[in-house]
């Protein structure tokens, strides 16, 4: 298989780190593949090297500079999940699709949208499912600090996805387990609530 080459392994671990980091921050890894790519310290596939030229790093960095403030916002930042599930998901599709090897369009696009998509869906998901236990036993006031554990790790998978992919991958599996723990307990706690007394 294609993908067991270790260059195409370590790109789709590599695509497949940000799209996790994605579901945390949208416009972060996308922000900070760009900057890399802009100082020569990664060389983006093809695909992606839209996002080495100056211009689009200067829009990325003005869309992460938004999305990072609007989740200060504690009556913004429970809005602003509506919109973001689905753009963590097509980030998510758009980044592993970037990386993925060299495959039928048909496998490619079924790899980006699953596993890419669906990374970038669960972590998105679990994200969501944090802030609002947090607004209902914080009435708001713990969700500046959850934007701030979401914003490190945004940051740190990025990282570690650009500079050392099969650690990323190690840490997109912990994030999967995390992600797929906090949606149950989340979707229990609300059957649980909705049930009448």
């Amino acid at each position: 298989m294609e993908w067991l080459n270790p260059e195409h392994f370590f790109a789709l671990a590599m695509g497949l780190g940000l799209s996790a980091a994605c579901g945390f921050r949208i416009f972060v890894p996308l922000t900070l593949m760009s900057v890399m790519a802009n100082i020569g310290w990664v060389s983006l596939p093809a695909e992606m090297l839209w996002a080495g030229s100056p211009v689009a790093l200067l829009m990325l960095l003005s869309a992460t500079s938004v999305e990072v403030a609007a989740y200060y916002i504690p009556w913004l930042d429970n809005a602003l999940d509506t919109l973001a599930t689905p753009l963590a998901m097509a980030a998510g599709t758009l980044v592993t699709l970037g990386f993925a090897p060299e495959m039928s369009p048909l496998a490619q696009w079924s790899l980006a949208l699953i596993a890419g998509g669906g990374l970038a869906g669960l972590t998105q998901g679990a994200t969501v499912a944090t802030r609002a236990v947090s607004s209902a036993t914080t009435g708001g006031l713990g969700n500046p600090i959850v934007s701030t554990i979401e914003g490190f790790f945004a940051l740190l998978l990025s990282l570690l996805a650009l500079f050392t992919p099969v650690l990323a991958l190690a840490a997109v599996c912990g994030t999967l387990g995390w992600a797929v723990l906090k949606i149950r307990a989340y979707l229990q706690n609300k059957t649980l609530t909705a049930r009448p007394q």
